[in-house]
């Protein structure tokens, strides 16, 4: 199982006043690739392939914590 490193804490943001009850920081694929202790390329190369949910903002890749936990269950059930 992957271990979980709390290197950046989440920040609590009022998004209330954009009419976002609860919105869900996305983390870029260093932080996401740690998580999940693989590399931030194969991160990466599964996005690309559509294996696990990402998206591109600019260049740089973003993702889900809750993608990342789903994707994480999926491999679970199948194995």
């Amino acid at each position: 199982m992957a271990q979980v490193v709390e290197k950046f804490p989440p920040r609590s943001v009022d998004n209330h006043s954009f009419g976002i009850p609860d919105f869900e920081p996305l983390l870029n694929s260093h932080q996401a690739a740690q998580l999940l202790d693989i590399h931030h390329k194969t991160l990466q190369k599964l996005a690309r392939r559509g294996e696990i949910h990402g998206s591109h903002v600019g260049k740089m890749w973003r993702f889900r914590a809750s993608d990342l936990n789903a994707w994480l269950d999926r491999q679970e059930r199948a194995s």
